[in-house]
């Protein structure tokens, strides 16, 4: 503990600089209502990425081969 207060004059120099904004991940949320954004929300990429695939013709991934 040699650095005496010099962390804590960091830590308020770096918040001021963010604009106060904390290390918080705080949407407002609780547990239960983050999980179905979060499910719905891959449920969503998932069918993007099926219909991508559909509407592809077959093409392994979308990727473009080259023969």
């Amino acid at each position: 503990m040699t650095r005496g207060n010099q962390r804590e004059k960091d830590r308020e120099r770096a918040n001021a600089r963010n604009g106060g904004k904390g290390k918080t991940k705080d949407d407002g949320l609780t547990p239960e209502q983050r999980r179905e954004r979060d499910a719905k929300a891959l449920q969503e990429k998932a069918a993007k990425k099926a219909s991508q695939a559909a509407g592809s013709g077959g093409d392994a991934g979308g990727k473009n081969t080259k023969k």
